[in-house]
């Protein structure tokens, strides 16, 4: 089943032709990928650049495709052809966002083919500027503020907190009464955080850090610590929580183990674990998935708002890729395979 648009032949992509980073993306032209049974196939219109895509193209994410591959985990776009399947046929015609598939291709083409059960309706009010980056962030933030309610924890830690996600994590948790510990590691990301309102926050790098993490942990009776970063910041907010004390550690910005004392294990009954949307999903469920989503879709313009700072089509990836990531802070990267006016629909 397909919409009424003539569909092209072939489409151009950005292709990875090794495990090298940013160098080994190359615009391609590919045939017209076809839906299978229970796919559809999205003309994509923006997709992000996460940080976890970085790693993904540096070989340091958590899953490799056989190469070469499209990157790309997260976009939205418009339902244009459905293989046979009731979902599929549903949304074809509709704005959706996609997360990209576990085989094959990602967000960074004119085309993807995806699973229907993985697209996601866009609401009326949610541009596809925006629908493009509902779901790595905001469900991931969404994530693990439910689980520090769902276990009942008083107060939140969390590391990279003047992240775009850091940002969602303190907006989710603050509307359901959760005090944060906003963790940086520069003193213009403490002024930024303090100037949105952030109660707390501490720069891992002052001589204060550890005393202040300790007693306000006291104090809020904070227990769960969310970690972006891993290194030997890990193990400092491990020891600065109270006895039970949780770190969640869900990315590695710092590209480094993450070290903890034995006797924090031990001696003091607190545990390090880890995180990963992609294992998260499948146990959460697709209705209560379908719930966070529409929820988070409900707060887009608040919450979950993400700021774009640059827009690049394919040809202009590699500069655009260069840029974010030597300065992540500060807005998103998107990527309009169709053209930014499409993207603005």
């Amino acid at each position: 089943m397909t919409t009424n648009e003539l569909l092209p032949r072939t489409m151009q992509v950005l292709e990875l032709t090794d495990y090298e980073g940013v160098a080994a993306l190359h615009v391609r032209e590919k045939p017209l990928p076809q839906p299978g049974p229970g796919q559809v196939l999205i003309k994509m219109a923006a997709a992000p650049a996460n940080p976890s895509d970085l790693m993904f193209v540096r070989g340091l994410y958590g899953i490799k495709k056989p190469l070469p591959i499209v990157p790309g985990f997260e976009g939205s776009g418009v339902v244009v052809a459905a293989g046979p399947g009731a979902l599929g046929r549903l949304w074809v015609g509709r704005r959706v966002a996609a997360g990209a598939p576990d085989k094959g291709d990602g967000t960074w083409a004119q085309y993807m083919v995806a699973s229907a059960q993985g697209c996601f309706p866009l609401r009326r009010s949610v541009s596809l500027e925006q629908g493009a980056m509902v779901f790595v962030n905001p469900l991931t933030a969404w994530a693990l503020v439910d689980i520090a309610r769902r276990a009942k924890h008083a107060a939140i830690v969390q590391t990279a907190a003047a992240s775009a996600l850091g940002q969602m994590i303190r907006a989710q948790a603050q509307r359901h009464g959760l005090p944060v510990v906003n963790v940086v590691r520069r003193p213009e990301q403490v002024a930024l955080l303090e100037a949105q309102g952030a109660k707390y926050v501490l720069d891992s790098n002052a001589e204060s850090f550890d005393r202040r993490l300790r007693d306000l942990c006291r104090d809020l009776k904070a227990t769960i610590a969310f970690d972006a970063v891993a290194g030997e910041l890990t193990g400092r907010i491990l020891t600065n929580l109270p006895k039970r004390g949780r770190v969640v550690v869900y990315g590695a910005l710092s590209e480094e183990g993450s070290f903890v004392q034995p006797g924090d294990l031990i001696f003091r009954d607190k545990a390090v674990k880890g995180f990963w949307l992609g294992t998260w999903l499948p146990k959460a469920g697709l209705p209560r998935t379908l719930w966070a989503m529409w929820q988070i879709q409900s707060l887009i313009a608040s919450d979950f708002r993400s700021t774009v700072r640059n827009r690049v089509d394919l040809v202009g990836a590699h500069d655009g890729l260069r840029a974010y990531a030597n300065e992540m802070t500060g807005g998103k990267l998107l990527i309009t395979p169709n053209g930014a006016a499409f993207a603005g629909g």
